[in-house]
C-alpha cells in the first residue's frame, strides 16, 4: 500500500503536450488511463498537429468520457493554434488544470519514453513526503537511459544536466527532466505566468524557480526509453536556448 492508497481520490491531471503524435497517442492514452488512480484526469495539449493529432485525441475523450458522471471527463483536449513552444504548451495545460482543480500536476511526453507505470510511484512519494516537486529522473541510483540512444546523445544530454546544475548550483541532478509531479501549490507559488522559456529549457527554469521558491524536491529513479513511432522535437534553436537559460537564470538571481 502507498502513501496515495491512503488518500484516494486527490485529483491529479496528467499534462501531455502534442505534435504530430497521432500514432503514439491512442497507445498514451490506454496505458494512463488504465492505471488504478481515482481522480486521474488525462489532459492533451495539442499545437495544432497536421498529422490529425488533435482530431484523434477529441476522439480519445469522448470514448474515455462516455458512461461517466455528469461533470466528470476523464480526458480533454486543449487545441492551441500556434506551435511556439514545449514551455508554452505546458503553460497554457498546467494553467488549465489548476483551474479546473488538480492537487497534483505531472508532465509527460506523449511519444511513450516515460514509464507510465512510475506515475503511482511518483504520486504515492508526494503524498507520503509533502514535497512540492517529484522528479522521474535518469540520473539517480537506479535510473537508466535507453540502450538505443546513441554514445552522442549520452553524452549530450549528461552534459546539459552537469552544465545547468553548475550554473544554477542545484542538487537537483536530472534538472533537464520532463517527467515531472508537481503539487499545486508549488505551481501557484512559481507563478506559471512568468516563465520565459518557450522550449525544452522550460524544464530547467521551472525547476530552478521552484527550488528557489522554498519548495523541496524527491528524485525517484526511470528508465527512459527511446520512442518507437514520430522524430524528435529538439532543432538547434531550441538547444542554443537551453544553453543560455541557466546563464540568464543566474544572471537575474545575482540581482535580486
Amino acid at each position: 500500500m502507498t502513501a496515495y492508497d491512503r488518500h484516494p481520490g486527490v485529483p491529479v491531471t496528467i499534462v501531455m503536450p502534442t505534435y504530430n503524435e497521432a500514432a503514439n497517442l491512442p497507445r498514451m492514452a490506454e496505458l494512463v488511463l488504465g492505471l488504478p488512480i481515482e481522480g486521474l484526469h488525462l489532459k492533451i495539449v495539442d499545437d495544432s498537429s497536421p498529422d490529425g493529432t488533435g482530431r484523434i485525441a477529441e476522439e480519445l475523450a469522448e470514448k474515455y468520457n462516455a458512461d461517466q458522471p455528469a461533470g466528470r471527463r476523464r480526458m480533454s483536449v486543449l487545441h492551441r493554434t500556434e506551435k511556439d513552444g514545449l514551455g508554452r504548451a505546458y503553460v497554457a495545460g498546467m494553467s488549465a488544470a489548476l483551474a479546473e482543480g488538480a492537487e497534483y500536476v505531472i508532465q509527460m511526453d506523449a511519444d511513450g519514453s516515460h514509464p507510465v507505470e512510475a506515475v503511482p510511484r511518483m504520486l504515492g512519494t508526494a503524498v507520503a513526503s509533502g514535497v512540492g516537486l517529484v522528479v522521474g529522473s535518469r540520473y539517480v541510483e537506479g535510473g537508466s537511459l535507453d540502450e538505443e540512444w546513441g554514445r552522442h546523445r549520452v553524452l549530450l544530454s549528461r552534459f546539459a544536466n552537469r552544465y545547468a546544475r553548475t550554473v544554477l548550483g542545484t542538487k537537483i541532478r536530472d534538472i533537464t527532466a520532463g517527467f515531472n509531479l508537481w503539487s499545486a501549490a508549488t505551481l501557484r507559488d512559481v507563478d506559471l505566468a512568468t516563465l520565459d522559456s518557450a522550449g525544452y529549457s522550460f524544464q530547467v527554469e521551472l525547476k530552478f524557480k521552484a527550488v528557489r521558491a522554498g519548495h523541496s524536491a524527491v528524485e525517484i529513479p526511470i528508465r527512459f526509453e527511446e520512442r518507437t513511432e514520430g522524430v524528435s522535437k529538439m532543432n538547434l534553436s531550441t538547444q542554443i536556448e537551453s544553453a543560455l537559460v541557466p546563464l540568464r537564470l543566474r544572471m537575474r538571481n545575482r540581482r535580486s
